[in-house]
């Protein structure tokens, strides 16, 4: 897997039913002049997509980056134990002046909640704890970076969605 994000820390890319993003970087001349500065407390991780993936070998997935898409995991490291642990966010895209591109801003932060279940003899384990919810998709744009500012500790993690080249029709039912 590649390493494909820029300021504040260096994340892993992978796609979901697809290959890993391999050899994906940040492109050199990152200009973020036209993005207003974080809030107070929060940390502001930026996704530079790669233009070009390597082709993958199977052919039924499209290679075309319009059909593509950018799945964002806001979350959290935590001790965790056999438990359920989440914990809810919104995440709210605002337009740039500009109207080129967006940032996104993660708010209404809930503490981090558990199930109750007892788990005798085990040991807890540091895990990413991914934000509640339905999954946070955004069009894949390798012209203009991804932007987003969350309060800290959260981070920030992604992976790529491509969809199959073709399609099924649906049945009418009368």
């Amino acid at each position: 897997m590649g390493v494909a994000v820029v300021l504040r820390t260096g994340l892993l890319a992978g796609a979901l039913l697809l290959l890993p993003v391999v050899g994906a970087s940040a492109i050199p001349r990152l200009d973020l002049s036209g993005y207003p500065k974080p809030a107070a407390g929060d940390r502001r991780w930026v996704i530079q997509l790669p233009g070009v993936l390597p082709p993958t070998s199977d052919s039924t997935i499209s290679p075309n980056p319009n059909d593509w898409r950018v799945q964002l995991m806001v979350g959290q490291t935590a001790l965790v134990d056999c438990n359920q642990h989440s914990f809810s966010a919104r995440i709210r895209p605002e337009r740039l002046p500009d109207g080129k591109g967006a940032l996104y801003r993660v708010t209404h932060v809930s503490p981090l909640i558990s199930t109750r279940m007892a788990c005798p003899g085990q040991q807890r384990t540091s895990k990413f704890v991914p934000m509640a919810g339905k999954p946070y998709v955004v069009p894949y744009n390798a012209s203009i970076p991804i932007v987003v500012d969350a309060p800290a500790p959260l981070e920030l993690r992604w992976r790529i969605w491509k969809a199959e080249k073709g399609s099924a029709s649906a049945r009418l039912v009368p």
